[in-house]
């Protein structure tokens, strides 16, 4: 064998991450708020990219024949110069890969049947932009502090009562707590600590009621002092929080020296008390979700799915004045110009994709749970993502990205996709496996029908699942218990005994 140079051929294969298509995954996993911060992103960005604020024509519903299998599907792909995706439902397939090369892809002609001969769309239309003009005149709401420190000024008038109230409302914690005890501050103010317990005492009967308390036993005590019962017996109740969180009733009622009647009315009365009165002052109004894909009933029995067009605003690439641009730019603008074109076309296709996507494994998920939707959560199936990735024929990991952070509107409420998703539990004589939800719904529903004399444990919980058909171990019973919140069946039965 001779040692020398020499030439060979060799071919591989392997996968490339272009940032095309990083951001097609990226797109396919956003939510639809982050989607909408990413266009408008790319908006400032890009100068042929613009939004198209036409209104919207109502999409035209597909014919009764055109149903499959219970849920509608379109009859052929529109094209995405529309800057509408077909509401009717389930998508065709879409020929393109999103790793293809923009050579290949584009070559500069615009699509047809866009709003417009020099336009390219795609989106499902905008509704972000029509807010009221008046809901921008209300004027911004107190925050807590400033609520606490008009009662101050009102309150209290001696000039270091006000120095130690303004520290202890700079102190507050979001819960409503100042964890710092008197003698403490009176150090830092260089004060007397009796002034301070006594302004903080003030203090704590300021509106809402239990603010400044250094823990939960603090405030509740101030709470039920403004309704005048902080009895002894409710003061030893709130000296051994601990065994009530236990549930140990038979041993508070030795200690408040109170029956069971009695301290059913005191535990009645300290669950209606506020343990956190600073933590929804300032909190800022939840946004609601909004649903990617809506569903509704059909005439026909069916189900009709279609995106929601007020997930994301509809773009447009502005191809005529690309072309009216470049004809003057200078050779390093026409680089920039050709690039941002590419970019343009991409982010356009890419939308329209993701929105394909979307639409495609939403629509196999609720073929699956087609008894969930007509019956209820106990005849929810078993799904994993190998089902619906096997249907769809993509790979796991895009369904995966696909239900992640998705919404759809169904008959029965709001759901994230990822909650269809339910791993099976075999059936005892070998039939169809059940949802695990369903038998965690079962479970509730099973603790929510006791009585004070028929308190179930787990393994009589167990013994009832397996007499319906559910072959369950009590590990599995007692991890759905504490997954739902539920007591144990001996702290059950002391809550019972009690309100009994």
């Amino acid at each position: 064998m001779g040692i020398g140079p020499r030439l060979e051929l060799r071919q591989t294969q392997n996968l490339v991450m272009t940032p095309q298509l990083r951001q097609a995954i990226k797109l396919l996993q956003f939510s639809n708020i982050e989607v909408a911060a990413f266009i408008e992103e790319e908006l400032e960005r890009n100068p042929l990219l613009e939004r198209d604020d036409t209104p919207d024509v109502p999409p035209e519903r597909p014919a009764p024949d055109q149903r499959v299998d219970g849920i509608a599907t379109p009859e052929r792909e529109l094209p995405a110069a529309d800057g509408q995706l077909d509401s009717g439902l389930l998508p065709a397939e879409n020929n393109a890969p999103l790793d293809t090369d923009h050579a290949e892809q584009f070559d500069g002609a615009p699509y047809e049947g866009g709003p417009g001969a020099d336009r390219v769309g795609a989106g499902s239309g905008g509704g972000f932009d029509d807010l009221d003009a008046t809901a921008q005149l209300v004027a911004p709401a107190r925050t807590l502090r400033d609520h606490l420190g008009e009662q101050l000024r009102l309150g209290l008038h001696e000039p270091a009562e006000r120095l130690i109230g303004a520290h202890l409302i700079a102190l507050l914690d979001g819960a409503g707590r100042v964890l710092v005890d008197d003698a403490t501050l009176a150090r830092a103010l260089g004060a007397d600590p009796i002034l301070v317990a006594s302004v903080r005492a003030r203090m704590m009967r300021f509106d809402p009621v239990g603010l400044f308390a250094t823990d939960l036993r603090g405030c509740l005590a101030a709470q039920l002092a403004e309704r005048n019962r902080l009895d002894p017996a409710m003061a030893i109740l709130l000296d051994n929080l601990e065994l009530l969180g236990r549930r140990e009733l038979k041993r508070l009622q030795l200690l408040c020296e109170v029956d069971a009647e009695d301290l059913g009315d005191m535990i009645a009365e300290i669950r209606a008390l506020d343990p956190k009165p600073g933590a929804g002052f300032d909190a800022a109004p939840t946004p609601p979700i909004v649903p990617d894909v809506l569903m509704r009933a059909a005439p026909g029995g069916d189900w009709l799915l279609e995106l929601n067009p007020d997930t994301m605003p509809r773009l447009l690439v502005s191809e005529a004045f690309h072309a009216r641009v470049l004809l003057r730019a200078p050779k390093e603008d026409r680089a920039f110009l050709s690039e941002r074109l590419a970019s343009a076309n991409w982010l356009v296709r890419s939308l329209h994709q993701r929105a394909q996507t979307i639409l495609k494994v939403a629509g196999e998920v609720m073929r699956r749970q087609d008894g969930f939707l007509r019956e209820g959560i106990g005849h929810m199936r078993p799904l994993i993502l190998r089902d619906i990735a096997e249907a769809v024929e993509m790979h796991e990991s895009t369904v995966s990205r696909v239900t992640a952070n998705k919404y759809i509107a169904t008959p029965r409420g709001l759901f994230e996709l990822k909650y269809f998703f339910t791993t099976a539990i075999a059936a005892t004589a070998g039939g169809e496996s059940h949802s695990a939800e369903a038998v965690r719904h079962r479970i509730r529903g099973m603790v929510a029908q006791e009585t004070a004399q028929s308190i179930l444990s787990d393994d009589a919980i167990v013994a009832a699942l397996r007499l319906e058909g559910v072959d369950i171990a009590r590990r599995t019973v007692a991890k759905y218990r504490d997954a739902l919140r539920i007591p144990s069946s001996v702290q059950r039965k002391r809550e019972k005994s009690i309100s009994a």
